[in-house]
């Protein structure tokens, strides 16, 4: 479950009290971990995806606890006044940014009041690397809204260094507002996560592989992607044509220049691992197999059919990120078809892949990879992800007769509608998987209107919250109960 889903009075899940009585309830229901998705901040544009961010290293400011700043003294209870009637069930996200926004205003301009505190310098001291560039492009989209980077003037899309020095002068305000939000976003999620290993909790992140165009990482570093004289990409991102798009699925993110990359001795990719593995214990990385090879598209395509496989350096690569780490906490997101090349790399390096049970049953093949009995003990299993169905909206609007039949088949009965995610759950948990993952929805058998997110929507996504209480005894009971008839407690 992603932050943004819990419960909170400020229209979208924080890291505040709400966070830390989740915790306990997953220590109630014998969990070990909590798996969310990128902690970055989203771009309306994107459709307020997580995996749409203006920087690779920064965090989301939206998740900053209101209760907390209060705790810290940047805001008073008044300033939380008025509030808007927020729905519960569901993220509004522009009405929450615009409450937000003004709740951060006054906090910054009460900061600005005392000499800054020692911890703020040291964290600014601390990420000065990519803090700097990211708070001063953060104040150029203010300055130039509805611009991407490559149509501002020539000497700051080009980093004149003269220029940028005058203009990190002129806009030092609104530069110290962001350094200041991402202070108080660190903060408090490093507090979160302490609290989790407190109570026996690890968390489980996310890192997508590729990073935005028009993100303060492509401004910085424009030499360690395909782009043209014009400040284009030459080529983008996306998959070929399979069983589920007849015209493949074009994303469009830069693809990386994995030859200017090696002759860095990968920094970039070593850096923002680091950054990932401080935010969280274990790291999922997304669209793993473009490690290994990467489908290209040439830019200004309409669709991904016309593109061709590209082969990335991944052993050198993951030579360097052993070189550099003690050990290498990451899973591959491999769904979908991978090559013997991809699994290769994961053996090679000990990474282990993802089993999900709702791919199942589209098939009759007793050998089939997502059949429990068919798991290598050396993977993560889930009910489902974020981009799938909950297990009862499939049952109830995509399973077709057959799929229906094969499940039944394989539990050797039928099941009423409103316990079959108990069934997945049972698989999931009596899997050889070292780690086994169920979404929230699927441990309270909600359906297909609890989904977090259909790839085939463009808009509508990522709004699901978890309303108070929705979460009761019953249901932390009876997770629990499974878990310890599996034995994983």
């Amino acid at each position: 479950m992603h932050v943004t889903s819990l419960p909170s009075p400020y229209g979208v899940g924080d890291l505040g009290p709400e966070a830390y009585r989740f915790v306990d309830l997953l220590k109630k229901m014998g969990q070990g971990v909590w798996q969310i998705l990128p902690l970055s901040e989203t771009m309306g544009p994107g459709g307020n995806s997580p995996y749409h961010s203006l920087s690779a290293f920064a965090g989301n400011p939206y998740l900053i606890s209101p209760d907390l700043l209060v705790e810290d003294g940047w805001l008073k209870p008044r300033d939380l006044r008025p509030r808007p009637r927020f729905p519960q069930n569901r993220v509004a996200f522009p009405a929450v940014n615009e409450y937000k926004d003004r709740l951060f205003t006054i906090a910054y301009e009460r900061f600005k009041k005392k000499p800054p505190p020692a911890r703020f310098r040291q964290f600014c001291l601390d990420n000065q690397e990519w803090l700097d560039d990211f708070a001063l492009f953060r104040a150029l989209k203010r300055s130039f809204p509805g611009k991407q980077w490559r149509e501002w003037p020539a000497r700051i899309r080009d980093r004149d260094r003269a220029t940028l020095k005058a203009l990190a002068l002129e806009l030092r305000g609104s530069i110290g507002k962001q350094k200041f939000l991402q202070f108080l976003f660190f903060k408090q999620w490093l507090a979160l996560k302490n609290y989790c290993h407190r109570k026996g909790v690890r968390v489980f992140g996310d890192m997508p592989i590729y990073v935005e165009y028009d993100s303060v990482d492509v401004w910085k570093d424009p030499q360690i992607f395909k782009l043209g004289s014009d400040h284009r990409p030459l080529f983008v991102s996306g998959v070929p044509p399979d069983y589920f798009s007849k015209t493949g699925q074009l994303w469009g993110h830069p693809v990386y220049d994995w030859q200017a990359l090696k002759r860095s001795g990968f920094r970039w990719w070593i850096k923002r691992l680091e950054q990932n593995l401080r935010l969280y214990d274990l790291v999922r990385i997304d669209h793993f197999r473009g490690l290994v090879a990467y489908w290209e598209v040439k830019a200004g395509a309409r669709n991904a059919m016309k593109g061709e496989w590209v082969e990335a350096p991944a052993s050198e690569l993951f030579d360097a990120f052993k070189r550099h780490f003690s050990g290498l906490s990451i899973v591959a997101e491999d769904l979908g078809t991978i090559t013997p090349d991809v699994h290769q790399v994961m053996a090679r390096y000990g990474i282990p892949g993802m089993r999900v049970l709702l791919f199942a049953f589209g098939e009759d093949d007793p050998w089939h990879p997502y059949l429990p009995e068919n798991f290598v003990p050396h993977c993560v299993a889930y009910t489902g992800t974020h981009d799938n169905n909950t297990v009862r909206g499939w049952f109830e609007e995509d399973a077709l007769v057959a799929d229906k039949g094969r499940l039944f088949k394989y539990l050797k009965k039928k099941v009423p509608v409103h316990k079959v995610h108990l069934e997945f759950i049972k698989m999931a948990l009596g899997s050889e998987a070292e780690l086994a993952i169920m979404p929230l929805q699927d441990v309270l058998g909600l359906g297909a209107d609890a989904r977090m997110n259909d790839p085939a929507k463009p808009f509508g996504n990522w709004g699901w919250r978890l309303k108070p209480r929705q979460l009761d005894r019953s249901a932390v009971r009876e997770l629990a109960r499974m878990v310890r008839a599996s034995r994983r407690s």
